[in-house]
């Protein structure tokens, strides 16, 4: 079930500058709502706590707000957000919502499974995938697709940290959807981020029964202050907690070797002796 209100009025924005922020209640998502209203955005807000929600709308009486209580772990909540997205002159989308369900794959349950591919794969998928046609027709947009430095730890050997199979495995996919649309996108006015934080202080690890509070933490307002202060300088992979941005550079390198590599000869290591 998902529900829309305006805190004000129920017209397009007014400001010029409108912004949709997913999983906004709470953490990142609630930062960059903070940082966007602050910036003179108007806002479409959306969560699965309408009470949360109209906190926000409540609290902010200067800022335009429009509250969406959407479960994107479901098919009517992303269709519900999808076409606003397509409807709404957005300027900037933040694709922020998220679970984690850190567990080995035999343990995940499969509704858990599918919960985590529909918010962190196929929402922003389809989000974006709404929102970007008008943005390209307006010359102007930005696309935030939040994932996580886990996104790069696949080759972490099993003594390194515990697995979380189906977590990873879906912020590498906004790594590379990000990436990808970046380069798709080159030249028509929409820019296009994937953020990788690390470990940040928030309750998402909470809400998994974690219990982090002994951990250095990154604050949520650091994040968003990293991926605004990324979009200035052209980046499309933002690791707000990598001082050596070489390191990023070498792993696209990496990448783009491996794939040029390719032949359709088979490799000599796989003929038979």
């Amino acid at each position: 079930m998902s529900m829309s209100t305006y805190s004000t009025a129920e017209t397009a924005a007014v400001s010029g500058r409108l912004a949709l922020v997913t999983g906004a209640t709470s953490g990142i998502g609630r930062a960059f709502a903070e940082r966007l209203a602050a910036d003179g955005y108007d806002l479409v807000i959306v969560g699965r706590r309408k009470d949360r929600l109209e906190e926000f709308a409540a609290s902010h009486p200067g800022t335009r707000v429009r509250t969406v209580a959407a479960d994107l772990s479901t098919a009517a909540g992303i269709d519900t957000v999808a076409g606003i997205c397509a409807a709404e002159p957005l300027t900037m989308l933040v694709n922020n919502a998220g679970v984690a369900h850190y567990m080995p794959l035999a343990d995940l349950p499969a509704e858990k499974a599918a919960e985590l591919v529909h918010v962190k794969v196929l929402a922003p998928t389809l989000l974006t995938r709404a929102a970007v046609g008008g943005m390209q027709e307006r010359g102007r947009g930005t696309v935030v697709n939040v994932a996580g430095m886990i996104a790069f730890s696949g080759p972490a050997p099993h003594s390194q940290l515990p697995r979380r199979v189906v977590y990873g495995g879906s912020l590498a996919y906004l790594v590379t959807m990000s990436q990808t649309l970046a380069a798709e996108l080159d030249g028509t006015g929409v820019a296009v981020q994937v953020v990788c934080p690390g470990v940040v202080a928030t309750e998402f690890h909470e809400r998994q029964g974690l219990d982090l509070s002994g951990i250095p933490r990154m604050t949520a307002e650091d994040v968003v202050t990293a991926s605004l202060r990324g979009l200035e300088l052209g980046e499309t992979v933002c690791a707000p907690g990598v001082e050596d941005a070489g390191l990023l550079d070498a792993v696209s390198r990496a990448d783009l070797a491996a794939f040029g590599g390719q032949s359709t000869e088979l490799a000599t290591r796989y003929r038979t002796a």
